[in-house]
């Protein structure tokens, strides 16, 4: 669904495909939060399955209504419509017309970057030009820039012998990327509002609520047990007035890291643990936009206590070489974890383009992946190939990581159960946990593609 080409360097993603064939097709009636009870725009707000409707029932109680019906949704196509790169490249360096001379080798390469970045540098009358973390961060780069290069070439070419990218943008409406502006509800702000409430025994509380058409999930029952659709359509909640889309074989817990236990109590053992911590930096500190975590606080995540025998274990990291080297020699070994292989995500337009020049020292248009398996197990397990590449167009919504499902499917027994922590969206065959699970689940980010009533 997602793998668009595969070679020996790595795959080339249709990350928007892989939304849209998810199963996005609702069926069933609308289930109401009860009329009186705690208003829209209240953090507390009633949680319930649905699929559409308008007028809350009457009384204490929530009422079915009649309205059934079949629709089906698709991820809004503008979000993935990016045509230019942020940063124009040199001609050299571009990926449609320089080809594999187009771009320093060898030893070139570090002189090349070198004055590169002390050119830039300059000009900000920076007085020292390299801090350690800089010097830390050209010598990274330079170790991988011809593996990327050379790697995401041939990956594009693929792609546009196959049509799936276009080298011109003549034909495109290239006036500029879309970047969309803030959707739904405060979900994070709603994970600290749910810790004024009462606390649960855990040995008299389901673990589990499934969503369906005569359930109805209260407000504490969302952040105190794991919500799971086990059917083959998707469902919609309600939360905070707003509808979030749950495709169909998902399951997901709304909290922070002070509020893991429910997941522990699901009692689940996965094959497959992807995370996306948020990373604590200085550019987040000063924007004040999002929390972070501190490296401490990461290492307090019980991964053991979810894994199963031989866990491969995937975790985004950030450029910055203080992350990757907490993650490789601190906190897998923490875990008991054995670091295997380090992947690259790069991050390409439509056109084939970096989004951001290879060398820019402002971003560069790759990310790491640090994997690794649970040690302990004598179980034979299939290899973990280093050095491969994930390439693909980005999506406009900041943290929106590509899928990873069919990517890590030949390293993983056809069964296992997978689990993204730190998730931002749901994904079929995936248990999802984080403050901000629903983001990018929330209505307004699809639209409709058939109703039928």
């Amino acid at each position: 669904m997602s793998v668009v080409q595969r070679l020996g360097a790595g795959w080339l993603l249709d990350h928007l495909s892989f939304i849209s064939r998810s199963g996005y097709e609702t069926h069933g009636s609308l289930v109401h939060p009860p009329r009186g009870a705690l208003h829209p725009c209240d953090p507390a707000a009633h949680a319930t399955a649905c699929a559409s409707g308008d007028d809350p029932a009457p009384g204490g109680a929530v009422e079915l209504e009649g309205r059934r019906g079949k629709t089906r949704y698709v991820f809004r196509e503008e979000f993935f419509d990016v045509f230019k790169p942020h940063i124009e490249a040199a001609a050299p360096e571009r990926l449609c017309q320089g080809g594999l001379n187009g771009i320093p080798t060898d030893t070139g390469v570090l002189w090349f970057v070198y004055f590169h970045c002390l050119f830039i540098l300059q000009k900000r009358k920076r007085k020292c030009v390299f801090n350690q973390g800089e010097l830390d961060a050209l010598e990274y780069h330079t170790k991988i820039r011809k593996l990327i290069w050379e790697g995401t070439l041939h990956l594009v070419q693929e792609g546009l012998k196959s049509g799936f990218l276009h080298c011109t943008t003549a034909k495109l409406d290239c006036s500029k990327n879309v970047v969309p502006g803030p959707i739904g509800c405060g979900l994070a702000e709603l994970c600290e509002r749910a810790k004024q409430f009462p606390a649960i025994n855990d040995s008299d509380h389901e673990a589990i609520r499934a969503i369906d058409d005569e359930t109805f999930i209260s407000e504490q029952d969302l952040h105190s047990c794991v919500i799971e659709n086990n059917s083959s359509c998707a469902k919609m909640i309600m939360l905070m007035g707003q509808k979030y889309l749950v495709p169909p074989r998902s399951s997901f817990l709304l909290s922070d890291i002070s509020c893991l236990q429910p997941l522990l109590n699901y009692k689940k053992k996965y094959d497959v643990i992807v995370m996306d911590p948020p990373w604590e930096n200085k550019s987040v500190k000063r924007s004040n936009r999002y929390g972070y975590l501190s490296s401490w606080q990461i290492k307090q995540i019980p991964v053991l206590a979810l894994a199963a025998p031989n866990c491969l274990v995937v975790t985004w990291v950030t450029n910055r070489q203080k992350h990757l080297r907490f993650v490789k020699e601190e906190l897998y070994p923490h875990w008991s974890v054995k670091t295997l292989a380090e992947w690259h995500w790069v991050k390409i337009t439509r056109s084939g383009e970096f989004v951001f020049p290879l060398d820019s020292s402002h971003k560069k248009p790759y990310e790491v992946l640090v994997l690794g398996r649970v040690q302990g197990s004598v179980e034979e397990v299939l290899p973990i190939p280093d050095h491969k590449l994930i390439v693909s167009v980005p999506c406009s919504l900041h943290s929106h990581k590509p899928p990873l499902t069919e990517v890590l499917a030949e390293f993983v027994k056809p069964d296992a159960e997978r689990l993204e922590l730190f998730a931002r969206n749901l994904q079929p065959g995936w248990t999802s946990w984080g403050n901000e699970v629903l983001k990018f689940q929330h209505i307004d980010y699809f639209t409709v593609l058939q109703d039928e009533n």
